[in-house]
């Protein structure tokens, strides 16, 4: 019996090693770089959600707000769309998991991921009705227990948009004041490239972002201001603008909330590795880099080359035009002859664009839009003051974002073999303002015609569409319409809803188109917001 002992030992050793081996495999199995579900960290979704909020350069808002044109149809064509939008209900969701991860950590709502969580989806459902018109808001991001929500007017959503906004600046100011916990994932202010703010700085430029934005939606309101008086739209912009402790905004471009490039992992879109596909493949629109030559604008050689081609000197603001936006593709890439040496259109300053990774920062809300906000609320009589010096602040800033100073100048141009060209360029800002076209004419509609002009052109390859929407909105500046354009040389007023929503949740999208527009999903008729 006693050698029976030693396997019954050595078989009990072996489950007990076994069992052991087992729960080790388990655990270290694990990855624990990886959080577990419903428990992401909710720095690294708002990380996420805030590379969500940019539109870069390029792409088809470029060409639409008619900063760019496409002159080879390889690559692309100038029309506008023919279909449906795009929705942010994903990046909603996000916003949601995020919130509810920060206050399961912090155990209430009272901590900054739910303020910016506010902003963010007064953003994106201000983005998705600019788009489309009504849609699903209250009873919409419930998953499965409602997969066929409501729609709501666009109203109520700018109007929900707008309480949303002051909620969070109302969070921001008390955890400014009394202290908060935990915040990062912000790589705009908290966790930027150069000059990184403190947890606590970047709430205040936070705060600024959400009360700037807001006055961006109270004048995209405008047509209703007297037409719909529950919205106390001048009432609004109003009470933020006279009272900046309370409802703190942009002071300077140093606020901007911008998208910033480097040269390691994210390039700006036009950058030296695609100048050779890009170079003659791509102009600038008429809408844009014309208007600037005719203001003898600094801006036009900042943007684009000499078009040697009209016959001027390289620096002769007569040398600087762009394509109408709806000519025909054929004719603008036949305008372009050789490029540099006899193109009849401005291509792009290579010096500006493609000298290296970083191109230009991407607006996606400026300081010299808030100013141009300020001054056509003066200028429609919501608000006091000094309407022509917000005009020239606006102005004089957005020349600052290229580096334009008063007095001596240098832009730096191409020849035609490539070889780089300096040239000293004297330019002032008086000299400017006091061209008949600049100089602001007073608070009249040609006054507010300068300072939507002046906005548009602030505008240019950033922020989004909101070019296109003010063009929508005031009709200022004029669009160019034609073949190149497309959708029988009729600009769009607006996109139709997803296909989704006509398959998964078609009584409601019916009702809505009906009510809308008439029971069809046209793009060419007009959202409420501009009716």
């Amino acid at each position: 019996m006693k050698y029976l002992k030693l396997p019954v030992i050595l078989a009990l050793a072996g489950i007990v090693s076994a069992t052991g081996c087992s729960k080790k495999f388990d655990q270290y199995s694990q990855n624990s770089n990886q959080p577990l579900p419903g428990k992401v960290p909710a720095g690294i979704v708002l990380k996420s959600i805030l590379n969500d909020i940019v539109v870069m350069p390029g792409g088809d808002a470029d060409k639409q707000c008619q900063n760019i044109c496409s002159n080879y149809f390889y690559y692309g064509t100038n029309e506008y769309w023919t279909g449906s939008a795009t929705l942010d209900y994903n990046d909603l969701n996000n916003v949601l998991a995020m919130e509810a991860e920060a206050k399961r950590a912090a155990g209430n709502d009272n901590n900054p991921y739910h303020a910016l969580g506010l902003f963010l989806r007064a953003y994106f459902f201000v983005d998705m009705s600019e788009k489309v018109g009504d849609l699903p808001m209250k009873d919409a991001l419930q998953g499965i227990t409602n997969t066929t929500p409501k729609y709501d007017t666009q109203k109520d959503v700018f109007k929900q948009a707008l309480l949303w906004l002051d909620s969070a600046n109302t969070l921001l100011a008390g955890q400014i004041q009394n202290g908060f916990l935990e915040f990062s994932g912000d790589f705009y202010y908290t966790e930027k490239i150069s000059s990184p703010l403190s947890p606590r700085d970047a709430l205040i430029a936070w705060q600024k972002v959400v009360n700037s934005y807001k006055l961006r939606l109270l004048i995209e309101l405008s047509k209703k201001a007297s037409t719909d008086a529950d919205l106390n739209i001048a009432q609004q912009f109003a009470t933020i603008f006279n009272n900046p402790a309370q409802y703190p905004i942009f002071t300077s471009s140093a606020d901007n909330l911008q998208y910033v490039y480097n040269s390691t992992y994210n390039y700006y879109p036009d950058n030296i590795t695609n100048l050779g596909n890009n170079q003659l493949r791509l102009n600038l629109a008429a809408t844009l880099e014309t208007t600037l030559g005719q203001l003898h604008d600094l801006r036009c050689m900042v943007l684009g080359e000499p078009a040697r081609g009209l016959g001027f000197s390289d620096t002769s603001y007569q040398s600087f035009a762009g394509s109408p936006s709806g000519m025909d593709q054929s004719i603008m890439n036949a305008l372009i002859n050789s490029g540099l040496l006899d193109s009849k259109l401005s291509l792009y300053n290579r010096n500006h664009f493609y000298a290296g990774y970083t191109g230009e920062n991407t607006y996606i809300l400026s300081y010299p839009e808030v100013c141009f906000c300020i001054a056509e609320a003066m200028n429609r009589g919501w608000i006091t003051g000094n309407t022509e010096d917000w005009y020239k602040k606006g102005v004089i800033a957005q020349f600052g974002f290229y580096g334009i100073v008063d007095g001596p100048n240098t832009v730096t141009l191409q020849a035609a073999s490539g070889a780089e060209i300096t040239y000293p360029i004297n330019f002032g800002f008086a000299d400017y303002f006091n061209q008949s076209a600049v100089k602001y004419a007073g608070n009249n509609a040609q006054g507010l015609s300068q300072i939507l002009l002046q906005k548009y052109l602030a505008y240019a390859r950033n922020s989004g569409y909101q070019a296109y929407y003010q063009w929508r909105r005031t009709g200022v500046p004029s669009f160019d319409a034609g073949p190149g354009t497309g959708n029988g040389g009729v600009i769009p007023r607006r996109w139709q809803y997803p296909t989704n929503e006509r398959t998964a949740n078609i009584t409601n999208y019916q009702a809505a188109v009906q009510s809308q527009y008439g029971g069809s999903d046209d793009i060419n008729k007009d959202v409420w917001l501009v009716k």
